[in-house]
C-alpha cells in the first residue's frame, strides 16, 4: 500500500507531465526535420528503475504503449551516466524504421532513479526510396536502416547519419533527442533532490497505481460480456480480414484478434509493440483520457494477437505501414466493438522526396461523430495526434506549392450526429522527385454507428488520374499529386423529417 499522500501524488504527477512536455518541447525546437519540428511527430517519456512507463507527453498515441518495449530492450544493458542508448529495430523494441527511439538512465546522488526517452519519426533512414516509407516494401531491410539496440555516442550518430539521407539532418535530430532527454533527467534529478530519492520512487509506483486503480474502476461500471467486431485493410493485393473479441469481466478487459489475417508479403505488417499501442489507445478513448498514461493504467488490459499472424509479425516481416495503418484499424475495431462512428482510419501517408531533400506528412481527415455531438472535421484522428506543415513552412523548404488546401464539405456521414468532413490536399512539384502514397478507407468507408451513414472514402490522384490506396512512382516538373482524405461516420439515425443538426464547432487542425 503506498504511503503517499493525496496532495503529495498530485503535485508529483504534476510534475512529471510537466517534464515530459518540456522533453518534447526541447525536443521539437532543436530538431531541424520538417517533420519534427512543424508536425511534432515524436514523443517523450519518463521511466522508472524497473522500465515501467511513469509518464508519457500526450503526443503520438501509436507510441503510447510501444515506447516500454524500447526501454525494456535494453534494461539489462550495462547503463552508466551519461551513456544513451538507440534503436529502431521493430521487433527489439521499435515500431517501424523511420521511428527512432534515444533511452537516456538518469542517475542521483542514491543510484538509478529511472530512464528518459524520446522516440521521433525521422525524415530518412536509407533504404531504397527517399523517405524510407515505400508502398510496397516486403521485407525489413528494404525500409532503411534496422538499428539494433546500442550505444548513442558522437561515433554512433555519424555512423548512422552517413547510412541515410541528408546526413546533417539526421545528425541534428538524433542530437535533438539527446537533448530532450537531458532535460528530462534534469527534471528528474531535481525531483530527486527536493523529494527524496525514497519518496521519488514511492511516488513513482503510487502514480502506477493510481493510474490502474481508475482504468479498473471505469472497466468495472461497463457491463461485463464479450463485443466483437472484423474490419479488413487494403492491401494492393485484396482486402486483409482483422477481427477482435473484448471480453470485459469485472475490472479486467482482454482483447483478442485471433481470427485476423496471417503475416502477408507486403508491409501491413505489426509488431506486437504497435498492436497492443492501438489498442491502449482505443482503451484510453474508451475508459477516461485524464488517467495518467502510465504502465499502470494498462495492467488491466491483456492484448493477445497470434504469433505468425498480421498483428504480430515474426522478425525480418515488413512493418512501414503496420506502424501506421494497421494500428488504425486496430483502434477502429475495438472502438467499434464498444459501439462507436469511426473516424477516417488512416493517416494519409505521402513521402516525397529525391537524394536532396525527403519530406514526410500524414494528413488529418474526419472524425466519427459521438452520441451527444458531431464528429470534428479536418483533424489528424487515431493513432496520430500530428499537427500539419503549414503551407508557408511547407513551400519555403521544399521543391512544391500547394495548389489547394480545403475541407472536402459534406463528407462526413450523414446521422443525427454528423461525422466530421475530410480535407483535399493538392501538391505541384516544382522539382523531379519520388513519391510514395500509403492510405486505408479508399476502397471501403469509415462506417457510422446506430444508424449513422458511413463517410465518404478518401482518393488518390496524379494529375487527375485515380491512383490506388497504395502507389508510388515519379513526379516531373509540373505534376500535381492530389490526396483528399475520408469523412468520419455518423452517429444516429436521421430523424423522420431527414434533418440533422448542423454540424458545431470550429474547424480544427490546422494550426502549425
Amino acid at each position: 500500500m503506498s504511503t503517499i499522500d493525496p496532495i503529495t501524488l498530485q503535485v508529483v504527477l504534476g510534475a512529471l507531465r510537466a517534464a515530459c512536455e518540456e522533453m518534447g518541447a526541447t525536443l521539437v525546437r532543436a530538431s531541424h526535420s520538417a517533420n519534427i519540428k512543424e508536425r511534432r511527430d515524436a514523443s517523450t517519456a519518463l521511466f522508472d528503475p524497473r522500465g515501467e512507463m511513469v509518464m508519457q507527453a500526450e503526443h503520438i498515441p501509436v507510441h503510447l504503449g510501444a515506447m516500454p518495449a524500447a526501454v525494456a530492450a535494453v534494461l539489462d544493458e550495462d547503463h552508466a551516466p551519461d551513456r544513451s542508448w538507440v534503436l529502431n529495430d521493430p521487433f527489439r523494441g521499435g515500431t517501424h524504421l523511420p521511428d527512432i527511439t534515444v533511452v537516456t538512465p538518469v542517475y542521483g546522488d542514491d543510484g538509478l532513479l529511472g530512464f528518459a526517452a524520446s522516440r521521433a519519426h525521422h525524415a530518412d533512414v536509407g533504404g531504397r526510396v527517399p523517405g524510407s516509407m515505400p508502398s510496397d516494401s516486403r521485407s525489413l531491410e528494404e525500409e532503411g536502416v534496422v538499428i539494433e539496440p546500442q550505444p548513442l555516442d558522437e561515433a554512433a550518430i555519424e555512423r548512422l547519419a552517413g547510412r541515410m539521407r541528408q546526413p546533417a539532418q539526421r545528425r541534428a535530430d538524433l542530437r535533438a533527442q539527446l537533448a530532450a532527454n537531458r532535460a528530462g533527467a534534469a527534471r528528474l534529478r531535481e525531483l530527486a533532490r527536493r523529494a527524496g530519492t525514497r519518496t521519488l520512487r514511492d511516488a513513482m509506483d503510487a502514480v502506477l497505481d493510481y493510474a490502474e486503480r481508475r482504468t479498473r474502476a471505469c472497466l468495472t461500471a461497463m457491463p461485463d460480456g464479450t463485443r466483437t467486431a472484423r474490419d479488413v485493410l487494403e492491401a494492393a493485393d485484396g482486402d486483409l480480414e482483422v477481427r477482435v473479441a473484448a471480453t470485459v469481466s469485472g475490472d479486467t478487459l482482454t482483447l483478442d484478434f485471433a481470427g485476423s489475417a496471417s503475416q502477408h508479403g507486403g508491409n501491413l505488417n505489426c509488431p506486437l509493440a504497435v498492436t497492443r499501442s492501438a489498442a491502449y489507445f482505443a482503451v484510453r478513448v474508451l475508459t477516461d483520457p485524464d488517467i495518467p498514461p502510465s504502465a499502470g493504467a494498462y495492467r488491466p488490459i491483456d492484448v493477445r494477437a497470434p504469433e505468425g499472424s498480421l498483428l504480430n509479425a515474426r522478425p525480418g516481416a515488413a512493418v512501414v505501414a503496420g506502424n501506421v495503418e494497421t494500428s488504425s484499424r486496430v483502434a477502429d475495431l475495438i472502438l467499434a466493438a464498444f459501439g462507436r462512428a469511426l473516424g477516417q482510419g488512416t493517416m494519409n501517408n505521402l513521402t516525397l522526396g529525391n537524394e536532396d531533400f525527403t519530406y514526410y506528412e500524414t494528413l488529418g481527415g474526419g472524425q466519427g461523430a459521438c452520441p451527444d455531438a458531431d464528429g470534428p472535421s479536418g483533424v489528424h484522428v487515431a493513432m496520430s495526434n500530428t499537427l500539419n506543415t503549414p503551407v508557408e513552412a511547407l513551400e519555403l523548404e521544399f521543391p512544391l506549392r500547394v495548389v489547394e488546401y480545403s475541407l472536402r464539405r459534406g463528407t462526413g456521414g450523414a446521422g443525427r450526429h454528423r461525422g466530421g468532413d475530410g480535407v483535399a490536399r493538392e501538391l505541384e512539384a516544382l522539382a523531379p522527385m519520388d513519391f510514395s502514397l500509403i492510405t486505408e478507407r479508399r476502397r471501403h468507408a469509415p462506417p457510422g454507428a446506430a444508424g449513422g451513414r458511413p463517410g465518404a472514402p478518401g482518393r488518390n490522384r496524379l494529375d487527375g488520374a485515380e491512383l490506388p490506396a497504395k502507389a508510388s512512382g515519379t513526379l516531373a516538373p509540373g505534376q500535381r499529386l492530389r490526396v483528399e482524405t475520408p469523412g468520419g461516420g455518423g452517429h444516429g439515425r436521421l430523424d423522420r423529417s431527414g434533418g440533422y443538426s448542423p454540424q458545431k464547432g470550429p474547424v480544427d487542425g490546422f494550426g502549425g
